[in-house]
């Protein structure tokens, strides 16, 4: 099973469809285009697209009781006091489902050639991710995510001229205000053209206020779809006379030095000595005196490793990582502070929050042979939030 397949629970009778492949036996299905469960493979079968031909109605066509056998038909017609059925009409909406919105006077003018991100409708609130090439190039490509200034790679594939990927990705429309940005780096390449091109990278975030004014029909796919153009400004074209220019100097750069023969031997010799006298020695210049190094102190007893606490403007334009970074290097600084000075102990406030600073202290601490031991320091005082270090 692939994403993007509508599957079935094997212990129900709820469809969905797999948004994301967890591991070797586990998946991601969006039962209902509203929520998201893990189901293991073994659970779940897939639906064919002519099971659905031959079981399932369209959507517009009402509701129709069941026949039945002849004995459980009404008998002499249409009873008394009911209404007759309303005929359907062979064109046009049905009256029982919603008007659609109108749609503008002149369709939207067809989409330029390029490279296009496109998130189209799978149902009816869950969006799938696809890169289309609507050029006459083939690309390399790698699609990622980025949330909170953590990038994770998720898939990279190459595309053939006027072509789309499969689904990348799943989105759902009810968690908007949570989407990532989408990362996607394009590498142009034509058989047999006299270009190289400049590898594209391309950050799309996305905004209510240009999101749903983004609809249109995508090239390629034929589908309506929210559609971002990735190649508004081309990667240039490489020189490749700039190319070999640059290739010249970092060869020239790396021959040696050539020998010199004998006689240019000898000529530098009586350059440098020979008859000539030899020129006048400067006098020795007396070093100055090295400078002290500054008194090493030692740190507090009492360490507190907060944002708020090392940095008096607070985590204000730093990222997780950023955060994360600064309160270690405070955390080892101190530490190798405590040693050179032969403290006995010393006591680092991390505050408990997620555990992650909590978790790579006690990593450093359990590596560090300086350390006799370490706990959790006066729980009644820091609860889980500090952490005693005794030192040898």
């Amino acid at each position: 099973m692939n994403v993007g397949d509508r599957v079935r629970l094997l212990t129900g009778t709820e469809e969905g469809i797999i948004t994301r492949l967890l591991d070797s036996e586990l998946v991601e299905v969006a039962i209902d285009n509203d929520f998201t469960i893990p189901v293991l493979l073994r659970e779940l079968v897939p639906v064919a697209a002519e099971e659905g031909q031959a079981f399932r109605r369209p959507v517009t066509e009402p509701a129709r009781p069941a026949t039945g056998s002849k004995k459980n038909k009404p008998m002499g017609g249409q009873p008394k006091n009911q209404p007759a059925p309303a005929k359907t009409q062979p064109a046009g909406p049905s009256a029982a489902m919603p008007a659609a919105p109108p749609r503008p006077a002149t369709p939207p003018p067809p989409a330029a050639k390029g490279l296009y991100l496109a998130l189209v409708h799978q149902a009816p609130e869950l969006l799938a991710v696809h890169v289309v090439n609507n050029t006459d190039n083939e690309a390399l490509f790698t699609y990622g995510e980025e949330r909170q200034g953590q990038y994770r790679a998720l898939g990279a594939g190459q595309l053939k001229a006027k072509a789309a990927s499969s689904a990348l990705g799943h989105l759902h429309l009810k968690d908007f205000e949570q989407w990532p940005a989408v990362v996607l780096q394009l590498l142009a390449f034509k058989q047999g053209s006299p270009h190289a091109y400049d590898l594209l990278t391309k950050r799309q975030s996305f905004k209510a206020s240009t999101f749903y004014t983004s609809r249109r029909p995508a090239p390629v796919l034929g589908k309506e779809a929210y559609l971002f153009q990735l190649d508004e400004k081309p990667a240039p074209a490489l020189n490749p006379e700039a190319l070999a220019q640059a290739e010249q100097k970092l060869e020239a750069a790396a021959q040696p030095v050539p020998a010199l023969d004998k006689s240019q031997a000898t000529k530098l010799q009586q350059a440098l000595g020979g008859d000539k006298p030899a020129p006048p020695v400067p006098a020795a210049i007396a070093p100055a005196p090295p400078k002290p190094a500054a008194a090493l102190v030692a740190p507090p007893h009492e360490l507190d490793l907060h944002i708020e606490a090392l940095r008096p403007e607070g985590a204000e334009g730093l990222s997780n990582t950023a955060m994360l970074r600064l309160q270690l290097d405070a955390f080892e600084d101190a530490l190798s502070r405590a040693l050179a000075t032969n403290m006995h102990e010393i006591i680092f406030i991390h505050g408990a929050g997620n555990g992650t600073l909590r978790k790579e202290i006690h990593r450093q601490l359990s590596r560090n042979k300086d350390i006799k031991f370490f706990e959790d320091a006066q729980k009644e005082k820091f609860g889980y939030g500090a952490t005693l270090v005794r030192l040898k």
